[in-house]
């Protein structure tokens, strides 16, 4: 059953108007729309795209996968739409967004290891073109609501510098849901940004999840549908930790014994009514029938958060099909084949060239992208034109003990974490990470950690290499490393073939000037370039100047009246 946030009479009218300003009622809006469909005539051949992309929600963490957490919104939309079901992310938050962002793996970026950490003087790579960039060039109104963890320490690196006409959202890749507050170590301050200022007027100590959509909501009803072509790219907190969520949801799963998973149940059933209340909005504003929604999570589930991955292998941060083998659909009165499952194979790296032509944009050579134009395979059932996936490789990473050289046939140094797929053939070398399997029956224990109805992996085999048929063994329990020496070697050197394409990683120390107490406890940039550092030291000087001008004058005056006196 459908729980509103509030009576649906008031979500489209004094709700909006009383949080975020919108003036004008349904009756009018829609009186407007009438007069401006009339005015510009028909509504542009340029699909709306609205792209959701969720935080660590797991494999299994959805209706339509067998769960037990109620997701009536996301079943619809999916069954209605296009399944991903050989859809692949990365197992982090900022490698996936990079991508999503620019359509290029990693090791073409710098950021092939861990996340952009919020004191790092790093951001996503400033020559690389985003996604919103291409959309705005051709002719999309462009919006950002959420999540971005792709970096601030300069404002070069914000949304609204990368493409974004408006942005509303966080900039660090945690922080309570109501106050907004991120700490990382000592260092604490407010995160909430209205385009490149902190957001303290819009701040009405909302979840973060209903604020998020609230304001998706009040953005669809100020743009013109029929006038111009809208991109709104909403990132959700939800549903990564920390464990937050209104007392109303907690309700249904209290007969979930464990109270991570019980927590986690609730914001993902408020996050199925933020998308149900985000779709009446796309409807009821003119969008829906010229719209592409596409939905995804970042990465997989984190089970000791309450996530869940089962029946796949491992979890987020892993590189096993737990950790970047996620939740996705596509849907849209557009697709041609509705009610599908698409089982080719879809990386993240792929929405870039895809929305960009849906949208008739234009990609350049020099883009130099790794992902690939999957439309027609999503809406026609064509057959994918990618075959393989670099799901990365990351040589800062080395803690596989018994890696070596001489573990890698001499062709790749087997201490170094990467993964590779390449048809139906999946390969792993150094640490891979946390590889247990984690069945439903793990979350009736009141605590996760101990871990009873785990599958345990013991690390004492002293592996550096696997390889899996992942179309015949989707959960990673047959390795074949032995059995195929051949394919592992093919492998191995398509690894150093893509490594001879990397750049060098950026993950820099951090910077104590990023501290929010030098920056009136907000988390903003601290860095200032050349050009920045001319027009501030300018600014100051001027002011120096006029007042320094200003007590001279002073000055003269007293010593006229003196004489004159």
């Amino acid at each position: 059953m459908f729980i509103s946030w509030v009576p649906l009479s008031l979500f489209f009218g004094c709700i909006i108007s009383q949080t975020w300003g919108v003036q004008m009622s349904w009756e009018n809006w829609n009186a407007e729309l009438h007069n401006q469909g009339n005015e510009f005539g028909k509504s542009s051949s340029q699909p709306h795209i609205i792209f959701i992309l969720v935080d660590d929600q797991g494999f299994r963490d959805v209706g339509y996968h067998g769960s037990d957490i109620k997701t009536p919104t996301l079943d619809r939309l999916a069954a209605e739409g296009v399944k991903l079901e050989n859809y692949y992310v990365q197992p982090l938050c900022s490698p996936s967004r990079s991508q999503l962002m620019t359509g290029r793996y990693q090791i073409h970026t710098g950021l092939q290891h861990s996340v952009i950490r919020a004191a790092q003087p790093n951001c996503l790579p400033l020559e690389n073109v985003t996604l919103p960039q291409k959309l705005k060039n051709a002719g999309y109104s462009t919006h950002m609501v959420g999540k971005w963890h792709l970096g601030f320490y300069k404002r070069g690196c914000l949304p609204t510098q990368r493409g974004f006409d408006t942005f509303f959202g966080s900039l660090l890749g945690s922080g309570d849901y109501y106050s907004h507050y991120k700490c990382q170590g000592p260092m604490c301050g407010y995160d909430l940004y209205e385009g490149e200022e902190a957001a303290w007027e819009q701040d009405r100590g909302l979840y973060s999840t209903e604020m998020f959509t609230q304001k998706a909501v009040s953005i669809l009803a100020n743009h013109n549908p029929r006038k111009q072509p809208l991109f709104l790219y909403l990132a959700y907190q939800a549903v990564h930790s920390p464990l937050q969520v209104p007392a109303r949801y907690l309700e249904r799963y209290k007969g979930i014994p464990n109270p991570y998973r019980r927590k986690y149940a609730a914001m993902v059933s408020c996050l199925d009514e933020a998308i149900h209340n985000l779709t009446l909005a796309l409807k009821h504003y003119g969008y829906y029938d010229n719209t592409v929604i596409v939905y995804s999570s970042d990465n997989g589930g984190q089970p000791l958060a309450g996530g869940s991955n089962w029946p796949l292998r491992g979890s987020k941060a892993t590189y096993w099909e737990g950790g970047i083998r996620t939740v996705g659909f596509v849907h849209s009165p557009l697709l041609m084949n509705k009610g599908t499952k698409c089982r080719s194979l879809i990386h993240i790296t792929d929405w870039f060239p895809t929305l960009v032509t849906l949208g008739e944009g234009t990609l350049d050579e020099d883009l130099n992208l790794d992902g690939y134009d999957v439309w027609e395979t999503i809406s026609e059932g064509r057959p994918s034109p990618r075959h393989d996936i670099l799901h990365n490789i990351d040589p800062i990473y080395i803690k596989a003990k018994n890696g070596s050289w001489k573990a890698g046939y001499g062709l790749w140094n087997t201490a170094i974490q990467a993964a590779l797929r390449v048809g139906h053939w999946k390969l792993l070398t150094g640490v891979p990470g946390y590889s247990d399997w984690v069945p439903p029956q793990t979350f009736l224990n009141q605590r996760l950690t101990t871990r009873l109805h785990n599958e345990r992996v013991p690390w004492d085999r002293g592996k550096s290499i696997w390889l899996f048929n992942i179309t015949a063994d989707p959960y990673e329990r047959v390795d074949l490393s032995q059995r195929y020496p051949h394919i592992v070697k093919k492998m191995l050197m398509r690894l150093a073939q893509y490594n001879k394409t990397a750049v060098p990683v950026c993950y820099p120390t951090k910077d104590l000037r990023s501290n929010p107490q030098y920056n009136g406890g907000v988390w903003g940039p601290w860095h200032k370039d050349v050009r920045e550092q001319q027009e501030e030291d300018e600014m100051y000087n001027n002011l120096f100047t006029n007042h320094l001008g200003k007590k001279r004058w002073e000055k003269k005056t007293k010593n006229t009246k003196l004489r004159r006196g």
